[in-house]
């Protein structure tokens, strides 16, 4: 697992997820497993880099391929970037009580946090 402040996890956003996969699994190697309805998870061939997923839109929201950022608490982590000049787009509970947020940095840029649930 990543340390706070860390990269550990990416998403790939996508109306057409077999297509991410065939042209992701083509160029890089990843492969793909069933996490959930429309989630599939990404292992690289990296051990010891951060994992991720294709999440099946299915044109539900924007297409988008983001990096993920583990924070000690998702609620502070939103109000610092609100301070900083970011913006929060979502911020929720995920499933198994992961908490995530979608922000944008100064430049518009979008990445996301996210908080594992308390053990």
């Amino acid at each position: 697992m990543a340390a706070i402040n860390g990269i550990g996890w990416f998403q790939i956003g996508t109306d057409q997820p077999q297509e991410a996969e065939r042209f992701y699994g083509g160029l890089f190697g990843w492969t793909f497993s069933e996490a959930a309805p429309n989630y599939r998870f990404v292992s690289t061939p990296d051990p010891d880099g951060p994992q991720g997923g294709i999440a099946d839109t299915s044109g539900g929201g924007p297409n988008h391929a983001v990096f993920s950022v583990l924070v000690a608490d998702v609620d502070a982590t939103c109000a610092a970037a609100e301070a900083a000049g970011g913006k929060v787009l979502v911020n929720r509970t995920a499933g198994e009580g992961t908490r995530i947020a979608h922000l944008l940095d100064p430049a518009g840029n979008q990445f996301q946090i996210y908080q594992p649930p308390a053990s």
